[in-house]
């Protein structure tokens, strides 16, 4: 995959190469990241990439010839324009493994009071949000979306059990996890962690993921579990629920 970001603060990403998986991808070549400076493609001899707003109002809006000639140069048929906002869409892990499927993404990060808005309706292929709340810049939910999305491509991770175990790869959240040493603070694994017999230990983690999610994100199991396979834990849920250590 190719990551192009386009960002008034490129520098803010520099530190993407040796950062754990996403440097490791990067390295071993699964994953090209280039970061763009939107002011290089301002043809204002002071590279000024914002003004005021039309119709008055506090801040300032990012121009739209500098951020439409930076997409251009990065665009080609395979892209996908995805504009960080908190308008957009939900980061979901399902939104995650969706554009993990992608060839190239194009990531822009807007600043100020945002980008105006031709930009939106005449470039951008898709608004993403990463939470229901406002930050300075998009450098930080671009950072969060890259790191979503790699993990999930092919050989980025030592294997696919490391993601499809974890929190909300099948909508719910994951079990919980337990290192040594064996007793901390008076508090003990659970005995049948320690079982090797991996049919029950299997059979207790399916059994807490669930538990885990009623507990935490009830929610969860009302809008990304499908009915099926809500059954079919509440089924597993009502025959083992006797025997829980």
């Amino acid at each position: 995959m190719k990551i192009d970001i386009l960002t008034l603060f490129p520098e803010v990403f520099d530190f993407l190469y040796s950062y754990s998986i996403v440097g490791r991808a990067i390295s071993n070549k699964i994953i090209n990241i280039k970061t763009s400076n939107i002011r290089d493609y301002s043809n204002n001899k002071h590279k000024k990439v914002d003004d005021y707003p039309f119709g008055g109002g506090k801040g300032m809006v990012m121009k739209p010839e500098p951020i439409a000639e930076a997409i251009k140069a990065h665009k080609n048929s395979d892209s996908k324009v995805i504009y960080l906002s908190p308008q957009g869409g939900l980061l979901t892990q399902e939104k995650a493994k969706t554009l993990s499927k992608e060839t190239h993404i194009i990531l822009l990060a807007g600043h100020y009071e945002g980008i105006d808005n031709r930009i939106i309706e005449n470039y951008v292929d898709e608004e993403i949000s990463i939470g229901d709340y406002v930050l300075t810049g998009g450098e930080i939910p671009v950072m969060v979306l890259i790191e979503s999305v790699i993990r999930l491509i092919p050989g980025v991770l030592s294997s696919n059990e490391s993601f499809e175990v974890e929190s909300h790869y099948n909508g719910l959240l994951e079990y919980p996890q337990y290192t040594r040493p064996r007793v901390f603070e008076n508090k003990s694994v659970p005995d049948i962690l320690l079982s090797g017999d991996h049919s029950k230990i299997e059979n207790w983690r399916k059994l807490k993921s669930f538990r885990t999610t009623l507990d935490k994100r009830p929610d969860l199991i009302n809008s990304n579990t499908d009915l099926s396979n809500e059954l079919e834990i509440l089924d597993f849920l009502i025959k083992r629920i006797a025997k829980e250590s």
